[in-house]
C-alpha cells in the first residue's frame, strides 16, 4: 500500500528499510525522501514505521535453538 503518494513510498518500502537498518523517521525521510513534500503522510508513515520495527525485533529477539547430541 502506498503510504507517500508525493515520492511512491510503500509500507514494504518501509519494512525493507528497518530491515536495513533505519529505526528513525529521519533516517527514512534520509533514505526514502517520505514525508518531504506535502506532509500528509507522516502520520501514517510514523505508524508504519513504528510497526515494521517492533515486528522486526521480534523477529530477530527469537531464540536460536540447537539439536541436542
Amino acid at each position: 500500500m502506498y503510504i507517500c503518494l508525493c515520492n511512491a513510498v510503500t509500507d514494504h518500502d518501509i519494512r525493507r528499510e528497518v530491515a536495513d537498518g533505519v529505526r528513525t523517521f529521519a533516517q527514512l525521510q534520509a533514505r526514502t525522501g517520505c514525508s518531504d513534500c506535502c506532509g500528509c503522510c507522516e502520520p501514517e508513515a510514523r505508524a508504519c514505521l513504528t510497526q515494521a520495527i517492533e515486528q522486526h525485533e521480534s523477529v530477530v529477539a527469537l531464540p536460536t535453538f540447537v539439536a541436542a547430541a
